[in-house]
């Protein structure tokens, strides 16, 4: 295989997760009836541009389909991070009713509501249906494509060019990163700003986060990587932030090469270094990396066996594309976790991909009261162990397995 972004040969394995199917292709009772496409699931570095990236098996179009259910309104803590940062945006670059922001991978209008009560005109990108349906509810100008060139030139065509451009937790998500990037460069205004969100390569590996990998993230990025793919595309870093969501990301600030006016803050050089200096431009770096995922699974199947042999009852809270790589790199099924809960009605009812593990309302977590509850979005701990804190009642113990095993 060879880079997605700079061609080059690729020879360096990160990690090898085995197979498993899509992460978020959750399951209805009657596709229970049916077999299920698996993928490899196999990470590699690229040694030139210091990209690292699944290998090609899966296509964008069976990753986002019509049924995808993730939708990003349901993280309260999600929801006040959009809103802050709508403030702080429309505050440093001056937005205002003249102003044009465009979100590519809107999802259900989670963070341009936030835009739409300041009263700047904005305009959602969402492929996928079942979210784009819920932004429309709420308002939001949605084009149901998939970013690119193409897209960002019909765009400019109908008076569309933007002054701000938001693309969070997306940039991992798309297979032609080239064009993606691009469609930026021809989507800004000679001024404009574009910011990204993405989780951080860096957190990654040293915090052992294996369960962020999965195939609808074709990519994992480093500032150092990021940079490269911007600067051939059009694009100059000028800012960026190093945030604690989704276990640790960046907010990266571009302009166009050509016309940004922006000052390039201090804080790209002093991030460069860091990553150069932990060795994210070696390969050394990256082994190593797959006796850490193994040792989170084997404790994390210790645990559940020994707990079974004890007669203890486990549910899950959380059926997130990350659990769906736990479970299925463990090779967990019903008789260990016999549920998860979520609050995505779009979810209960269905089952989780791979390890087909029935997803069901909280009322089933209160009904059954499990000895305990497996946290499998670990990044929202604290908000699920808030939520769910009435489980204590009956001495209900909450346990994460990433980064390693841990009763809380």
């Amino acid at each position: 295989m060879k880079c997605r972004h700079c061609g080059a040969e690729l020879k360096l394995t990160l990690v090898d997760l085995g197979s498993a199917p899509p992460s978020n292709a959750y399951l209805t009772i009657e596709k229970l009836q049916h077999p299920e496409k698996w993928f490899p699931l196999r990470v590699l570095v690229c040694e030139q541009c210091w990209l690292v990236q699944t290998e090609d098996f899966a296509q964008a179009d069976e990753l986002f389909d019509a049924d995808y259910a993730y939708f990003s309104a349901f993280s309260s803590s999600w929801l006040a991070h959009s809103e802050r940062y709508v403030s702080d945006m429309a505050q440093r670059f001056s937005l205002n009713e003249q102003s044009h922001v465009v979100e590519i991978a809107a999802n259900d209008g989670y963070l341009l509501q936030y835009v739409k009560a300041l009263g700047i005109p904005c305009t959602g990108i969402e492929p996928t249906a079942s979210t784009a349906k819920a932004a429309r509810a709420k308002g939001i100008d949605i084009i149901e494509e998939f970013f690119g060139v193409n897209l960002a030139k019909q765009l400019v065509a109908d008076g569309k060019q933007a002054d701000l451009t938001v693309a969070n937790n997306v940039l991992a998500h798309v297979p032609d990163i080239n064009d993606f990037v691009a469609g930026f460069t021809t989507l800004l205004k000679p001024p404009g700003v574009a910011t990204f969100e993405f989780p951080h390569l860096l957190n990654l590996i040293e915090l052992n986060q294996f369960d962020t990998i999965y195939h609808e993230h074709f990519s994992y990025l480093s500032l150092t990587a990021v940079q490269h793919i911007f600067a051939a595309n059009g694009l100059s870093v000028f800012d960026v932030q190093e945030l604690p969501t989704h276990g640790g990301s960046l907010r990266v600030f571009a302009q166009r090469t050509d016309t940004g006016l922006q000052v390039i803050n201090d804080s790209v050089r002093h991030l460069l270094q860091k990553e150069e200096g932990v060795g994210m431009r070696t390969a050394e770096y990256y082994t190593g990396f797959q006796g850490k995922a193994e040792k989170v699974k084997d404790d994390f199947v210790a645990f559940l066996i020994e707990g079974k042999r004890k007669g203890k009852s486990v549910a899950a809270y959380g059926a997130a594309a990350k659990g769906n790589t736990l479970m299925n790199f463990a090779g967990i099924r019903p008789d260990f976790v016999h549920f998860v809960v979520d609050k995505n009605p779009a979810k209960q009812g269905k089952f989780m991909p791979g390890s087909r593990i029935p997803i069901v309302s909280e009322e089933r977590l209160i009904e059954e009261r499990p000895d305990y509850v497996v946290i499998l979005p670990w990044n929202l701990r604290e908000e699920i162990m808030q939520q769910l804190a009435y489980a204590q009642e009956w001495g209900g113990t909450f346990v994460t397995a990433v980064p390693n095993l841990k009763l809380l």
